[in-house]
């Protein structure tokens, strides 16, 4: 466990302790939205999900919150950017969904599941904590995950390897500004397309993976990170950061090193998921929710049609 020095922490050692008791408390308060009572969650052994977001109006928190409602993992990796400090130190933006997300998460270690938090570059200032844990939330600054078929994954936020927050951080912060300006009309977008009944779809999206520079650094990324874990001999690596859900084989020095990113809930609303066998898989949330949605309407015509088939038989017998 890392020591840190009185002046990182908030307060005395006393008030510290008091706050990592009221933290494993917190499960105790209800939810604004009350957790649903699925009959059978969907069990996965490793769960993965990152740039939240939390503290920003572009974040989906009622999709995280129906991903949350819906599954159930031994061990859950929180990739970075769950809070969104750079926001928040901003303006100060905190609505009730964000507290259930909250409460959902530290409601699971409660339950046994456990918790890995790894910071971003947004969440920051959680980093000097590595090593420490609060309500039964491990914070860390990378992990290694051994899955079900015996690989070793590497797992980290990412921004370590993008080149732009290292070298030119004032640019980083004016590219923030301005994804934040795109997630305004993102918002405004998908207002209008629930009035039509039309299911969640992401603009800035379709943009990014329109616009070849984009397409260009994204890939650059990809190649880097993987080469980053190849170099430190292990067998893949999940990251976050971009706000791109991939899966991805690169070759280094003759062996073959697996590339996966975890994706985002404010663009993708992704997760990377681990079955009980050690494959790995993609969720997009909000095509399972459109999918669940549509699965009663279809169940509706089906039995229409079905009625309509008996009467018409009825009629010619």
């Amino acid at each position: 466990m890392t020591e840190l020095p009185k002046k990182d922490l908030p307060g005395d050692i006393e008030k510290f302790a008091a706050l990592g008791a009221n933290i494993a408390s917190f499960p105790a308060i209800q939810p604004a939205v009350p957790e649903r009572v699925i009959g059978e969650r969907r069990k996965f052994r490793t769960i993965w999900i990152s740039d939240v977001h939390l503290g920003t109006k572009g974040c989906n928190a009622n999709l995280l919150i129906d991903f949350l409602d819906h599954t159930d993992s031994e061990t859950m990796y929180l990739v970075g950017d769950i809070i969104d400090g750079w926001r928040l130190k901003k303006k100060v933006y905190w609505p009730a969904s964000h507290n259930d997300i909250v409460w959902r998460i530290l409601k699971r270690a409660k339950r046994g599941t456990r918790i890995v938090y790894i910071p971003g570059n947004h969440d920051e200032m959680v980093r000097p904590f590595a090593g420490m844990n609060f309500g039964g939330v491990e914070i860390a600054r990378a992990a290694f995950h051994d899955t079900a078929d015996g690989r070793r994954l590497m797992v980290l936020h990412g921004d370590e390897f993008d080149t732009i927050m290292l070298a030119h951080r004032w640019l980083a912060f004016f590219g923030d500004a301005l994804y934040h300006a795109a997630m305004g009309l993102n918002l405004w977008v998908n207002a209008i397309r629930r009035r039509f009944g039309l299911p969640y779809w992401s603009l800035s999206k379709a943009a990014k993976h329109k616009v070849k520079n984009a397409v260009e650094f994204i890939s650059k990324y990809e190649e880097v990170v993987a080469r980053a874990a190849g170099e430190r001999g292990v067998d893949g690596v999940v990251c976050g950061h971009i706000h791109t859900a991939d899966m991805r084989d690169f070759q280094h020095e003759g062996e073959t090193v697996q590339y996966y990113n975890d994706g985002d809930w404010v663009e993708g609303c992704n997760a990377l998921v681990e079955h009980f066998d050690g494959r790995m898989e993609i969720l997009h949330w909000a095509e399972e929710v459109a999918k669940r949605d549509a699965a009663p309407v279809s169940e509706s015509v089906s039995e229409s049609a079905s009625v309509e088939e008996s009467a018409a038989s009825r009629e010619a017998a």
